[in-house]
């Protein structure tokens, strides 16, 4: 008998072993999966109103926005129009997103620019441009505003 004779393992310990590795595989994976698209839908109502906005098309903007009644369709310009104080949109990236404990949504930070395509880091003059806003997306609705 050598050393590696001794060794020996019984089928149903390796059928076992095998079965194990696999549920800690499959639980990982699945776990990754859901962190990286916990927030998909949400990004995806800001990706949609940006690029309205980014297109021009402020009254499609703003009906995506789903606004309560004491903000305006002309408030809304006033933020996000061409002369808006986040305006002209052009472009933009979508940075994070963050639940707060307790929350009733996400916030989305967004960074916006007035320039088209959206500008290298290494374009110090266009990045000088680009504006950051925290926006507020609801988990029942989907409506957007800013955060509380």
């Amino acid at each position: 008998m050598t050393l590696f004779d001794g060794s020996e393992e019984h089928p149903p310990a390796k059928i076992r072993r095998y079965i194990i590795t696999t549920i800690a595989f499959v639980l990982l994976v699945a776990g990754a999966c859901w962190y990286l698209l916990r927030y998909h839908q949400e990004k995806s109502t800001i990706n949609r109103f940006m690029k309205t906005v980014a297109a021009g098309q402020m009254d499609a903007a703003y009906k995506i926005w789903q606004p309560s009644a004491s903000y305006s369709l002309k408030d809304f310009n006033e933020d996000w129009g061409t002369e808006g104080y986040y305006g002209p949109v052009k472009s933009f990236r979508i940075l994070a997103a963050h639940h707060p404990n307790g929350g009733s949504g996400v916030e989305i930070k967004v960074v916006t620019s007035p320039y088209e395509p959206y500008p290298n880091e290494d374009d110090v003059v266009k990045q000088s441009k680009t504006k950051e806003v925290t926006l507020w997306v609801e988990f029942k609705d989907q409506s957007i505003s800013f955060p509380p």
